[in-house]
């Protein structure tokens, strides 16, 4: 990920101060620190990573180079200060005031940048400590933990259930909601199609609050990638006011609570730092990435390896709190473990662990086939989001004559893949898609490579399978 893409995804200062009330975003964001000691880095890799960003820039002021490195100008300047003392740096134009001098590398320095990106490529926001990173996470689960609290409006919410129209069987958004709340493992499991996918994503809505996570962390002297932009999303924010930059430290983002979702790709070593070697830097593993937030796990059971071992391999760190990372030469390092964690499979659980495990696995939740009044309700929201008219006759047909014959169980996946499937073919056709017997039959037959009926009469007008001509 680039240093621009990895800027551009940063939530305005002003935009941050306006999501808090005066004063609560000390208790997210640490204070800005105000010498090179305060940073916990150690000065050669602070002016390393000057170096590398003026040999980048080929000339660069203190603004600039706050910008791209997340350091105070009180830091900068010390850090300056050191590198034309050592004769690294010289000026290679002056301004009205210090902010507006211009620094370039000397010959000395540019051997130094060269080194320096020899060993480590990485030129971006200097890094933040491991135990400033764990003092964060601490503090957020406390804080979390103690406003965290939502009802059955709240969840029935998040799981896009109105009253009334709930496809959620009120029994089983209980279970969800006390697994939710007691931040022990969740395990999902049903029939493929069952919605268990959907339904967790959902859960995630319940995550209330912010975070503050990293650009990068420093772990054993090694920087690890921490920011994703694609798991650390920006919030929602109102209208901006004035933010003071000199409080905070911006070596960290503010943004939702992640959620990351992993499937049958996982593989052990995916929850290790993933070392980079071109750029010399390590990426954190997706349960790191996480922290905070909720990990999803699906498809348990199709990864790669025993399924036992994988869950062995998470909920240990759940019930400890803790996780043991290990970066090359077989160094180990214990990080926090901070996540709602939620699996998802379409297994029977007994066959996948033992009575052991399935203890530990604090809540197991079954999601099955849909009843017809709660299958048809979902037909009918999808009918909405596609701008596809629904039709009474139509769905009485779906259940009739189509789910009732074949056996096929009411999942909850059907109608959006049935819907589509109609919308796809009338758009080939250039028709205007049109729910009905016929197109309903069209979309059953490729969705279960079954053969349709023969065909007798093509006559009638309603034998135009996608509706009317557009």
């Amino acid at each position: 990920m680039s240093e621009a893409a990895l800027l551009a995804t940063a939530p305005s200062p002003a935009a941050i101060r306006a999501a808090f009330p005066d004063g609560d975003i000390e208790a997210i964001v640490p204070p800005h620190p105000t010498t090179l000691r305060d940073t916990g880095l150690e000065r050669p890799l602070v002016l390393a990573l000057l170096a590398k960003t003026i040999a980048r820039c080929g000339k660069a002021h203190l603004p600039v180079l706050g910008g791209k490195l997340r350091l105070s100008m009180s830091v900068l300047r010390e850090a300056i200060a050191m590198m034309l003392a050592d004769q690294l740096i010289d000026v290679a134009r002056r301004g009205d005031s210090d902010i507006d001098i211009e620094y370039q590398l000397t010959g000395p320095g540019q051997a130094f940048a060269a080194a320096a990106l020899a060993e480590c490529r990485y030129v971006g926001p200097a890094p933040v400590t491991l135990d400033a990173l764990r003092a964060v996470i601490a503090r957020d689960a406390q804080r979390h933990a103690a406003g965290a609290r939502f009802g059955d409006a709240e969840l029935a919410a998040a799981l896009g259930d109105g009253p009334g129209d709930e496809l959620i069987d009120a029994a089983v958004r209980a279970q969800l909601g006390a697994a939710l709340y007691s931040g022990r493992a969740l395990l999902l499991h049903g029939a493929p199609g069952s919605g268990k996918t959907t339904l967790a994503r959902k859960l995630g809505r319940l995550l209330q609050g912010v975070v503050a996570i990293p650009h990068a962390v420093l772990i054993d002297h090694q920087i690890v990638q921490f920011h994703d932009p694609l798991v650390h999303l920006a919030p929602a924010l109102p209208q901006a006011r004035q933010f003071d930059e000199r409080r905070n430290d911006g070596r960290w983002l503010i943004c939702q609570r992640p959620v990351v979702h992993v499937g049958a790709e996982l593989t052990p070593d995916m929850l290790e730092c993933r070392f980079d070697a071109a750029n010399g830097i390590y990426h954190a593993p997706p349960h790191f990435q996480a922290s905070g937030g909720l990990l999803i796990v699906d498809d348990l059971g199709r990864q790669r390896g025993a399924a036992a071992d994988l869950l062995n391999r998470l909920v240990n760190p759940l019930e400890r709190g803790l996780d043991v990372l290990t970066l090359q030469g077989g160094h180990a390092v214990t990080v926090p473990f901070a996540v709602t964690l939620v699996f998802a499979t379409s297994c029977a659980p007994q066959a996948l662990m033992d009575a052991a495990l399935l203890r530990r696995i604090a809540y197991k939740i079954h999601v099955g086939a849909l009843d017809a009044s709660r299958y048809l309700a979902l037909l009918r929201r999808q009918c909405a989001l596609l701008h596809l008219p629904y039709d009474e006759a139509a769905a009485a047909y779906l259940l009739q004559r189509l789910h009732a014959p074949s056996g096929q169980p009411m999942l909850a996946c059907m109608p959006r893949e049935l819907l589509t499937r109609i919308v796809d073919a009338a758009s080939f056709a250039g028709a205007v898609p049109r729910l009905c017997a016929a197109s309903l039959e069209q979309a059953w037959h490729s969705l279960f490579a079954c053969c349709p009926p023969p065909c007798t009469a093509p006559a009638a007008a309603d034998h135009i399978l996608l509706g009317e001509k557009a």
